[in-house]
């Protein structure tokens, strides 16, 4: 911990919130002083004031930092009404940068030093994540059941701002009837079928989960359209077009330049590729070490650095689009329609996985409005659009 932390001193209320706490005293107001920088209190009347139900939560919060943060949630131990400003505004306040877990370490050097996302455990994160329920996925997601941000510019509720994103890919492509799109992630399917339906594609997704390949071929049923379940690294065919929405996030580090090399493999040399992903501000930052063992088993954001050294040599980049603001208006969107359907879904998960999956939806929201986390859609071409690639409107 930062030893220059201000004396925790007035940052706590007094009262019923902080009685019973005598044992856990000094982790209280080591935690209340480092929130107070963030203009959080612990058992303040706002929404975004840290509830603090057992003082033993304290100590696991600043030994396990983002760790024990959520874990502490997850058990019950505290509550914030408006979980996402919390997090937004310990983020603003860089309190992430301030706590540290010595027994983190190997978390971060495991990633380092490893390739976590090799083929035999690149399935592990379709198995965890991904296999959950297509009826738990349907509940949660828009009609379309995209699983990505949304783009809200003109929209006004999710189902809108999902077709937007779509049709924005669509068009950044510049998609034509009898094109061949190749979906590296197609998740159930979304893009294809809309590209199917709108733009007369013809479509070939992979994906790495059994759940959403069968679920996704019977949406499709009678489009061009076929699933594959497979690794992205083992497709080697000829594509007009290739998109990836939202899986990048869990190629890894080490795997960078080869996720590139097999887009260059499969694309057409005057072809295009849009890949969008949640990215990381700083290149090579550790995952977060709960989102890693509770949500996306070794996922790593990349760096918008790292994306031009992994492509250099082998695409163009033609153009940058960051619209990582309007990924926390659609997790906001997830986490209400996740609320309203929990009760059809309580008794197969728990009330632990509804705190896990609600701590989820609110901190990934708050982390995309403090903005320590992005979203680009990135357009690459093999070898420059002739004249020049404009953006469409």
């Amino acid at each position: 911990m930062n030893r220059d932390i201000p004396s925790p001193t007035g940052w706590m209320d007094s009262g019923p919130a902080s009685a019973g706490f005598a044992g856990h005293a000094n982790g209280v107001q080591l935690l209340a002083g480092l929130l107070g920088q963030a203009d959080v209190r612990i058992g303040g009347d706002r929404p975004w004031d840290m509830q603090l139900h057992r003082a033993e939560a304290a100590d696991r919060i600043l030994a396990g930092a983002s760790l024990g943060l959520g874990e502490t949630y997850m058990d019950g131990d505290w509550d914030a009404p408006a979980l996402d400003e919390f997090m937004h505004r310990i983020l603003r306040a860089r309190l992430d940068e301030k706590v540290h877990a010595p027994g983190l370490m190997w978390h971060v050097l495991r990633t380092r030093l490893l390739n976590l996302q090799n083929p035999r455990r690149a399935r592990q994160v379709g198995e965890v994540h991904y296999d959950l329920g297509n009826d738990f996925f349907e509940a949660m997601l828009d009609a379309r059941m995209a699983y990505t941000c949304g783009y809200w510019a003109a929209a006004e509720d999710l189902d809108a701002a999902q077709e937007a994103k779509l049709d924005l890919v669509c068009r950044k492509l510049g998609l034509d009837a009898g094109m061949r799109l190749l979906d590296i992630g197609c998740g159930w399917g979304s893009l294809m079928k809309f590209a199917a339906e709108r733009y007369g594609v013809e479509c070939v997704g992979v994906t790495i989960s059994k759940e959403q390949a069968e679920y996704g071929q019977a949406r499709c049923n009678g489009l061009p359209i076929e699933f594959r379940l497979m690794d992205y690294r083992e497709i080697d065919e000829r594509f007009d077009r290739i998109a990836s929405l939202g899986m990048f996030e869990h190629v890894g580090r080490r795997n960078l330049r080869t996720y590139f090399e097999v887009a260059r493999r499969c694309l057409a040399p005057d072809g295009l590729f849009l890949l969008h992903t949640i990215g990381n501000n700083f290149r090579n930052f550790p995952p977060d070490p709960w989102i890693d063992r509770y949500i996306f088993p070794n996922g790593d954001l990349p760096s918008l650095g790292q994306i031009a050294d992994a492509s250099e040599r082998l695409f163009m980049i033609e153009d940058v689009h960051n619209f990582g603001a309007d990924y926390d208006r659609t997790l906001m969107a997830w986490h209400e329609r996740f609320e309203n359907a929990w009760p059809r879904f309580a008794e197969r998960y728990g009330e632990r996985f509804r705190r896990m999956w609600s701590y989820y939806l609110r901190a990934c929201a708050g982390t995309f409005r403090a903005r320590t986390t992005q979203l680009w859609q990135i357009v690459l071409s093999p070898e420059g659009v002739a004249g020049g690639y404009r953006r469409p409107a």
